[in-house]
């Protein structure tokens, strides 16, 4: 199975994902996937919809892990999968005040934290885009940081605010590691200087929701997504236009950043007209 979806291109998340769906399905019916009815597929979903009461997102992993399955690693006689449909949802992302961004900056802890909470939200960076940063990848005179293989494996440049720079240069000038600039610490703090990979999202992400607790952040769903979208919130009210925007977020449209930035739910016909009419004088 991992062999097709990367012979189909699915990254490594969702690869990891889709076997886990697999296996589940297995251990819910408690046979070899080879040998289990199109009644326990049937079982399996709705166990999962009703029981487990999995978010549409995760419901569309599963589907989607269960169709790579059936025709193109083991061909299953599986009717179900004509009737499968999982649920769509579209909500709006919480969006952090300024003020609550820097009561969580300051609740976060340990060290290596304080630095890429504000690597985050001051460069609207993904997660996995900030734990990836390396030292090469900050170019100090032009104020740019060089994002390598965002998502959809696009490279990008963000602007680095001056701020951040001489937050981050200590990261990239002692020898703490020579490569990344958030290296795993280990449990007791002091393995960055050998550690063999990136501080890990599951790590960076229980770190936030502590000190969402301790800041007092009441806000539904608050992580690291949040303050990605507080970027690009602060940074339209300081009069940066959607466009450039975009090109920050690594949006490839622009109703992607305009559901980011809470301004409306357009269709991808009219998106630009209607931001246009949104925050006249905005759009280039």
């Amino acid at each position: 199975m991992m062999t097709a979806l990367q012979l189909s291109g699915t990254g490594e998340r969702p690869q990891h994902a889709s076997g886990r769906e697999v296996r589940l399905l297995a251990q819910f019916s408690g046979k070899s996937p080879d040998v289990i009815s199109d009644k326990a597929v049937q079982a399996s979903c709705l166990h999962r919809h009703n029981l487990e009461g999995l978010a549409p997102a995760s419901l569309r992993i599963s589907d989607r892990a269960i169709r790579v399955f059936s025709p193109h690693v083991l061909p299953r006689d599986w009717h179900t999968l004509t009737r499968m449909r999982a649920p769509s949802a579209h909500r709006l992302p919480a969006v952090l005040r300024v003020e609550e961004v820097r009561r969580l900056r300051a609740a976060a802890t340990p060290l290596h934290n304080p630095v890429a909470f504000p690597t985050v939200s001051r460069l609207g960076l993904r997660l996995q885009e900030a734990l990836s940063l390396q030292g090469s990848d900050l170019d100090g005179p032009r104020l740019q940081v060089h994002v390598h293989r965002g998502q959809g494996a696009t490279d990008r440049a963000v602007p680095l605010p001056a701020d951040t720079r001489a937050l981050l240069r200590p990261s990239w000038q002692t020898p703490r590691h020579t490569t990344w600039l958030f290296p795993a610490t280990g449990r007791d703090q002091r393995q960055s200087p050998t550690a063999i990979s990136p501080m890990s999202r599951s790590s960076v992400q229980g770190a936030c929701r502590t000190a969402t607790h301790r800041a007092g952040i009441t806000t539904m769903g608050v992580a690291i997504p949040p303050l990605r979208h507080a970027y690009a919130t602060h940074r339209l009210e300081a009069g940066v236009k959607p466009r450039r925007l975009q090109r920050s977020l690594g949006h490839t449209q622009l109703e992607t950043t305009m559901i980011s930035l809470h301004l409306t739910h357009p269709g991808p016909e009219d998106a630009y007209e209607r931001l246009n009419a949104l925050r006249p004088g905005l759009l280039p």
